[in-house]
């Protein structure tokens, strides 16, 4: 009970913050709230707080994020996911493989931080905010790298959103093949959702599903690093291996709640309810990451970070127009 009174300070500061950042995001959803939560939680980590408030904020930003993950499973209908069929496999192995290596060799010549990369190369290729939230505990990411990894893919997710609609139209694009290019080029759901839709209704609702698709493929890949993650530092430490320590458990909770949602008698509300009260947890977690960046040295390392998420961001959109129109017609 004495540590949970510890946390409880910065868990409610976490909270208050998320309040304007999930009503503001709610109305302008090519933002979202995520995005302005990080953003509200940088502006107030300038000015100094009590040490009442660090427990908390370090919980939230940690332990809560991965919370949050497991409650998006219930937003899973996997049946939807199974209908788009053999065509967004095919899609996604390619656009998926490109980007993981293309991010691989840009990070590594641009010369940016391990965790930077892999969050930037997984927030592009898999679905932006949610990928970069799910894989920040597995790899131990600091709160400074999760936030210029969500910055990054905040800027291209806006471009996208009105960038995409444009060049469907100039080229002519139906609403299945702008649908598919969306979904698999455009990294977090809220502007998939907004470039989707101002396409056609047609479009929005296969690129919102082919989104869906993608989000599945956090979970090998959270597995995978966590194998590689628990590998590099043994080599470096010697210390025991040990799969239980290493193993990233809330991943099996999204899973369960992804199944949960698609096969069981759980009434639609539920499953609703469930999902917003995850997406207002990353929100608060958002904000705590925000609350312990260095804005210096977040502005300092910008310039790198963004050059990486855009030779991801125009890979990814490439591939994907490319294997619709050679191989998929």
């Amino acid at each position: 009970m004495n540590i949970l009174r510890k946390k409880i300070p910065g868990i409610i500061l976490a909270f208050i913050i998320a309040i304007p950042a999930w009503l503001i995001g709610n109305e302008f959803l090519v933002i979202g709230s995520p995005v302005l939560g990080i953003l509200l939680g940088i502006l107030l980590s300038a000015l100094k707080r009590p040490f009442i408030f660090e427990d908390g904020i370090k919980f939230t930003s940690k332990k809560i994020l991965q919370y949050s993950i497991i409650l998006l499973g219930f937003d899973m209908n996997l049946y939807q996911v199974l209908s788009t069929g053999k065509e967004t496999l095919i899609l996604l192995f390619f656009t998926l493989t490109t980007t993981f290596i293309i991010a691989y060799i840009a990070g590594r010549s641009l010369n940016i931080d391990p965790n930077t990369n892999i969050l930037i190369g997984i927030g592009s290729a898999i679905c932006g905010g949610s990928a970069i939230a799910a894989t920040a505990p597995v790899i131990k990411a600091k709160d400074e790298e999760i936030a210029q990894a969500i910055s990054t893919i905040f800027l291209f997710n806006v471009i996208a959103a009105f960038l995409f609609p444009f060049i469907g139209h100039v080229m002519n694009m139906n609403d299945h093949n702008f649908g598919l290019w969306a979904g698999t080029a455009i990294n977090d759901t809220s502007s998939v959702v907004a470039a989707g839709y101002t396409y056609s209704n047609a479009a929005g609702s296969l690129a919102v599903i082919v989104k869906l698709t993608r989000t599945l493929i956090i979970v090998p890949v959270t597995l995978f690093l966590a194998l590689y993650t628990s590998k590099k530092n043994l080599e470096n430490s010697r210390t025991e291996y040990n799969i239980i320590n290493i193993f990233p458990w809330f991943v099996i909770g999204f899973i369960l709640a992804s199944i949960l949602s698609t096969f069981s008698p759980i009434p639609a509300e539920f499953n609703y309810l469930m999902t917003k009260i995850g997406k207002y947890l990353i929100v608060m977690a958002m904000a705590s990451i925000g609350l312990n960046t260095n804005i210096v040295k977040l502005v300092k390392n910008g310039v790198r970070p963004i050059l990486l998420g855009l030779i991801c961001w125009v890979s990814l959109a490439i591939v994907s127009l490319a294997v619709q129109y050679l191989i998929l017609k």
